[in-house]
C-alpha cells in the first residue's frame, strides 16, 4: 500500500533547479536510504514532502491518517524548555485527544440515543488510540527512552539550550521515537551521535516495522538499516533495490553502459553528418543524404550528466613549531561545574590524536580550553612556541548574512575575486553555490566553505571538531586523504572509526577523564 505519492515534482531556488519532473512512491514497510552529493536537494525533498516548503510544480499526496515524524538537521530547541517537557511534548496530540474525550463525556448526559451511540463509538476509538500509543504509561516510556539514549543521567529537568550538539540531537531523536509515528523521516540522525548511541539507533531501525526515509552519508550505517536506495543526482531521483553497496555496484554498471551507448551514438552521428555533407550537393546521392538527415533530426540524443566538481583539500603546512604543542597541569575544564578530573597531558609535534567518548563529557570544551576560548575552572594549559592553529568548529551559531565569496574575502582580504572563486571551487562548490548566501546552502556545503578557510591558511596543528558531519562520501574520502598527507599535528573529535582509524596514531578516550559518564 502506498503511504506517500509524489508526482511530477519540479522545484528550484532562483535559477538553480533542484528537481525536474521527479516522481516517488513510498510503500508500507520500506526502509529507504536517500543518498546523493551535498547540495543535490535531499533536505529540500524532505521539507517538500512534510509541507514545510511548497514545490514549484507537482503533487504530494499522503495516505489518510498517516502520522509523520521528522528529524530535521536544523531543528531548534527553545530556551526554558527542559528535557522532560520536550519529551512529553511528543504526546501533545494525545493530551488534545483527552480534552476532546472529556468534552464528549460532558455532552453524553444530554445526548439523544442516536448521538449517544456515535459518541460511545468515538470514545471507544479514542480509548484504543490511548492504549496503542502508551498514554497511560507516558512517564514510564519517557524514562525508558531517555535511559536508552543516555539522557537520564543528565537529569530530565536540565534546560535544553545548555546541552551540547550531540545531546540536543539525542533529545530530538528521543521525542521522535516517543511519538511512534507511522513513518519516520530522518535527516542525518547520526551527526553528533556517539558510537554507543549510533549502535542503539541502528538496532532500533533494523527492528522498526513501519516505513522510514533516511538521509545519511554514513555508509556502514546505511548498509545495516535500509533495503531500498533512492539516488538523487542531476535533478533526478532513481530507485535501486538493496543496500548502499548493491546500489554502488548497479550504478557503476549503468554509468558505464550509458557512456558506451553515448560513444557509439556520437560515432554514428559523426558518420551520418559526414555522409550528408559529402552527398547533399550531388543529384545522384541527394535523396540518400536527405534520408540520413531525417534520421539525424529524429534521433533521441543521449546526454551524459555533467561531472560534479570533486573536492580537493590540501592543508598548507606553516613553519615548524617547538616540540611541545600543548601541556596541561591539573587542568579542570567545564562551565558552571567541572566536566573532567584534573588533566595532566602533553601533546607533542607529529602526534595525530582522535578524541572519542560519549556526548556531553567535554570533548569540545577541552578543545576550546586548549585554544584559550574558555577559561579553565582550575589548573593551567600552556601552548608551545610558533603554533599556527587551524580550528574547525562543530557548529557555527547565529545567522550568517554573507555570500560564500564575502565569507572568504573577510578571511583573506588580499585575495582577488578569481582566487576566492578558485579556492571555493577546489572545495567542490559550483558557480551557483559560490554566488549564493551561506545560509541557503546545505549543511555539507557550509562545512566545505569552512574547510575552504582552513586549507588556505598556514597551519602546523589542526583542532577539528567532528569535521565529517554533513559531508558527502567524496568529500569525506578527500578529507581523510588530506589529513593523511598533512605534515602537521592533528587533534580530532570524531565518532566514525572508519574515518579516524587510518588518520591518527593515538586514540584518547575522554570517558576515562570525565567526572560524569553520560
Amino acid at each position: 500500500m502506498s503511504i506517500l505519492n509524489v508526482e511530477h515534482l519540479t522545484h528550484g531556488f532562483g535559477d538553480r533547479a533542484i528537481f525536474n519532473d521527479v516522481s516517488f512512491r513510498l510503500l508500507k514497510g520500506e526502509h529507504i536510504g536517500l543518498v546523493g552529493a551535498n547540495g543535490e536537494g535531499k533536505s529540500t525533498f524532505m521539507n517538500i514532502v512534510t509541507g514545510k516548503l511548497m514545490p514549484d510544480e507537482g503533487k504530494v499526496e499522503w495516505a489518510k491518517n498517516v502520522r509523520v515524524g521528522y528529524l530535521d538537521q536544523h531543528s531548534t530547541l527553545t530556551k526554558g524548555m527542559t528535557i522532560e517537557s520536550v519529551l512529553k511534548s511528543a504526546f501533545a496530540w494525545l493530551f488534545e485527544l483527552e480534552e476532546n474525550m472529556n468534552q464528549i463525556c460532558d455532552r453524553l448526559g444530554e445526548a439523544a440515543p442516536d448521538e449517544m451511540d456515535a459518541m460511545m463509538e468515538e470514545l471507544g476509538v479514542i480509548q484504543d488510540t490511548f492504549t496503542m500509543h502508551d498514554f497511560y504509561i507516558i512517564d514510564t516510556k519517557v524514562e525508558e527512552v531517555a535511559r536508552a539514549l543516555g539522557l537520564l543521567e543528565l537529569g530530565l529537568s536540565h534546560d535544553v539550550t545548555d546541552l551540547s550538539g550531540g545531546q540536543r540531537m539525542k533529545v530530538l531523536l528521543a521525542k521522535l521515537l516517543l511519538e511512534k509515528p507511522d513513518i519516520l523521516l530522518l535527516d542525518e540522525p547520526t551527526n553528533y551521535l556517539d558510537a554507543e548511541h549510533i549502535a542503539w539507533l541502528k538496532r532500533y531501525l533494523q527492528e522498526y516495522e513501519n516505513a522510514f526515509i533516511l538521509i545519511s552519508h554514513d555508509i556502514p550505517f546505511l548498509n545495516d538499516v535500509v533495503n531500498i536506495i533512492y539516488h538523487m543526482e542531476n535533478q533526478r531521483l532513481d530507485r535501486y533495490v538493496g543496500d548502499y553497496d548493491k546500489f554502488q555496484e548497479v550504478y557503476e554498471v549503468k554509468k558505464s553502459q550509458l557512456e558506451a551507448a553515448y560513444r557509439k551514438q556520437q560515432q554514428e552521428i559523426s558518420e551520418l553528418k559526414d555522409f550528408v555533407a559529402r552527398n547533399k550537393a550531388r543529384v545522384a546521392t541527394r535523396n540518400m543524404a536527405m534520408s540520413r538527415q531525417k534520421k539525424l533530426d529524429k534521433m533521441d540524443l543521449i546526454e551524459l550528466a555533467a561531472e560534479k566538481p570533486k573536492p580537493e583539500f590540501n592543508f598548507r603546512y606553516g613553519r615548524t613549531p617547538g616540540k611541545m604543542l600543548f601541556e596541561t597541569k591539573k587542568l579542570v575544564i567545564g562551565y558552571n561545574e567541572p566536566l573532567s578530573k584534573p588533566l595532566d597531558f602533553y601533546m607533542e609535534r607529529g602526534q595525530k590524536i582522535a578524541l572519542i567518548g560519549t556526548n556531553g563529557i567535554g570533548k569540545t570544551t577541552l578543545l576550546k580550553s586548549l585554544l584559550g576560548l574558555i577559561p579553565p575552572l582550575s589548573g593551567s594549559c600552556e601552548q608551545g612556541e610558533n603554533l599556527q592553529i587551524g580550528y574547525f568548529e562543530q557548529e557555527v551559531k547565529g545567522e550568517n548574512p554573507n555570500s560564500c565569496i564575502e565569507e572568504i574575502w573577510e578571511e583573506f582580504p588580499g585575495f582577488t575575486q578569481y582566487e576566492v572563486r578558485s579556492a571555493l571551487a577546489k572545495c567542490g562548490l559550483t558557480t551557483k553555490h559560490i554566488e549564493s548566501k551561506v545560509r541557503v546552502l546545505s549543511g555539507g556545503e557550509q562545512a566545505k566553505v569552512r574547510l575552504c578557510k582552513l586549507i588556505n591558511r598556514d597551519t602546523n596543528v589542526l583542532l577539528l571538531d567532528e569535521p565529517t558531519n554533513h559531508l558527502d562520501v567524496d568529500a569525506k574520502d578527500e578529507l581523510k586523504r588530506a589529513l593523511l598527507d598533512y605534515r602537521g599535528s592533528v587533534l580530532l573529535i570524531c565518532h566514525e572509526p572508519e574515518f579516524y582509524k587510518d588518520v591518527v596514531n593515538e586514540v584518547w578516550d575522554m570517558s576515562k577523564w570525565t567526572t560524569k559518564i553520560l
